[in-house]
Formats: structure tokens, sequence, C-alpha cells
């Protein structure tokens, strides 16, 4: 039987004290600054489900901050994400550590395998690594985005070592980019329409933003 789908809820890390552990599978704590790293030593220690830690997004900022803030992870967690810009700064905190890692492509199977294969050859174990092909802008077509976590899944259930891995997807990153979204309650049914699509594409992992979108998916299972 597959196993469900994990929820991510994702937060800054100056909200998450006001976050109920019963909302999430799994609390993504979104980095802004350096003074964040205060916050998360206090946190640490109340925190009791799984964790995962999510990049400013900014490469630069990325690279000078993310290795200080893994530094500081007391057990195993996800971090996300590394990029090709990032990963060889973002690799010896990650490992070093013990912990599972995202890798960013942009949608397109071979760059995911590229960049797996490259990671796995300074060191990152296949069995810690997340794989997230973007969703591309909804631009693209949603069903672009779909059908290549199809492909990637596919690949990797007929042998492919560098793409049998967890698919997780920031689906929802892109519909809160839209202007539809600045209505709060449409903002909320495009993260769990979008969710729920790529839930049905064989995502692993789902990272939402929205208390409410998560319990309305929760009840669809």
């Amino acid at each position: 039987m597959k196993d469900k789908v994990k929820y991510i809820l994702e937060v800054p890390v100056k909200s998450a004290e006001k976050i109920s552990e019963k909302d999430y599978d799994i609390l993504g704590l979104k980095i802004e600054e350096e003074a964040d790293k205060e916050i998360l030593k206090r946190l640490l220690s109340d925190i009791k489900k799984p964790l995962m830690l999510i990049c400013t997004g900014d490469d630069f900022k990325d690279k000078e901050l993310m290795p200080e803030f893994i530094e500081l992870l007391n057990r195993e967690c996800i971090i996300a994400y590394a990029n090709e810009n990032t990963y060889k700064t973002l690799l010896p905190s990650v490992i070093k550590g013990g912990h599972k890692l995202v890798i960013r492509t942009p949608i397109d199977i071979n760059l995911a395998k590229e960049m797996n294969i490259l990671c796995s050859d300074e060191g990152m174990p296949l069995d810690k690594i997340i794989i997230d092909t973007d969703i591309g802008g909804l631009g693209y077509g949603f069903e672009y985005g779909y059908s290549i976590i199809e492909k990637i899944k596919i690949e990797g259930k007929a042998g492919d070592k560098y793409l049998n891995m967890p698919i997780i997807s920031f689906a929802t990153e892109e519909t809160a980019k839209t202007k539809e979204a600045r209505d709060e309650k449409t903002a909320l049914f495009l993260e769990i329409s979008s969710a729920a699509g790529v839930k049905a594409a064989g995502a692993d992992y789902i990272v939402l933003t929205k208390p409410e979108a998560l319990k309305a998916l929760k009840e669809l299972e």
C-alpha cells in the first residue's frame, strides 16, 4: 500500500510558536534573516514533530546563512533546498548532520538526475535526497509540471537509482504569486487545488502555507 503523502506546513521562524502541532505532519521553518538563529535555538527543544528548514530563496544569502542554521539542528531534518548554485556550500553541513536534502532543479527530468549524480559524487547518500522538480510557474501549464513528476516516478520504479527518491512539491508557491490570490478565499482554493494536483501526480511531500488547506486535504484522504 502506498504511503500517505506528508504535508509540510511552511511558516516563518518568527511565527512558529503560534502553530499547533496538530496542524501538520512536518513543520517547515522558513529562514528570513540571520536574527532567526536565536529563535530557532529556542524553538528546537519544543518542536516534537519532524522538521524541515527552508532557505531564504536568495542564493547569496543561502550560501552564507544556511550552513550556520544547519549546524544548530539537534536531530535529523529535511533541508530545503539546494540548487546548482548552492549545493557545494550546503552539502558539507548536511552530510555532517545526517540530514535529508531537497534538491531543486527546473522542470526537467535530466536536470534532476544530473543534480542527484553531482550531489552523490560529493558524498550525499542517495537515500537522503528528496527531488524538487519545481513547478515552473503556472504559465508553463500545470500539466507540464504534473507530467515531469509522473516521469520521474516511472523511471525510479523502473530501476534508475538516481531518480528513485521521494518527490516534494512547493506548488503553492506559484499559486500565491497569481493576481487571483490577492483575494484570501480564492488563495485558499488555489492552494488546495494545486496541492491536490501534485498529490495525484505522485508527490510524496507537499508544502502548504495555510492550515485550512492542510485540514481540507487531510479530510479528503
